[in-house]
């Protein structure tokens, strides 16, 4: 009976890790097929030529070496950006906080209002999130092409009696790795655990 059971045992076991191979083999070949599809939209590959709170030009080739969480937003969003700035500070801190020791990620904000958002007003907003986060501004045709190069949607609303607009644009936060390649995106649904978990994946994946 003993050695019944010794092989049950074994025959389980044997079957367990036969089982657990085959689902990560299944996550690796559906992360594989996910990143082809997302090389497939070229989003993100083109350049871009902006500067930072410090007024020194940035291209995507200065963020080479590190994982990117980038955010494309404005100082005066009522809600919806605080929130999402909000939302990555909270998954970079669980990030770094990570017992795996993963490697540090680089929250960009870029915005997409330049008549308002000069270096200076970035500096002050970004103050009140994460303190690695770093502002992007530049002109109005820099500022669409950073956007058009990401596909993100932008439209300034009409102007009210004291010349106040509000900017409708694409809510999404896009993750690239240390070659510069767009990885995956993310919508204002998924919460800061969800976020960290999934750019973990990736670095495990990387």
């Amino acid at each position: 009976l003993r050695q019944r059971l010794l092989v049950a045992a074994a025959v389980a076991g044997s079957a367990t890790a036969g089982w657990l191979y085959l689902r990560h083999q299944k996550e690796r070949q559906q992360r594989s097929r996910h990143l082809r599809q997302l090389r497939a939209l070229a989003l993100g590959q083109g350049d871009f030529q902006l500067r930072d709170t410090a007024g020194t030009a940035r291209s995507k080739a200065d963020f080479l070496g590190s994982w990117v969480l980038l955010y494309f937003g404005f100082t005066h969003c009522p809600d919806v950006c605080p929130e999402q700035l909000e939302r990555l500070s909270r998954a970079v801190e669980l990030l770094d906080g990570d017992p795996a020791r993963l490697p540090p990620v680089q929250p960009l904000f870029v915005t997409v209002d330049p008549e308002r958002d000069d270096a200076a007003a970035l500096a002050r907003y970004l103050r009140d999130f994460h303190p690695r986060f770093v502002g992007l501004t530049g002109t109005p045709e820099e500022v669409r092409a950073a956007a058009a190069a990401f596909r993100v949607y932008v439209s300034a609303g009409p102007r009210d009696s004291d010349g106040d607009y509000v900017v409708d644009h694409s809510v999404l936060t896009f993750l690239l790795d240390p070659d510069g390649i767009f990885r995956d995106c993310y919508g204002s649904a998924r919460t800061a655990e969800e976020l960290a978990r999934s750019v973990k994946g990736h670095m495990d994946t990387y």
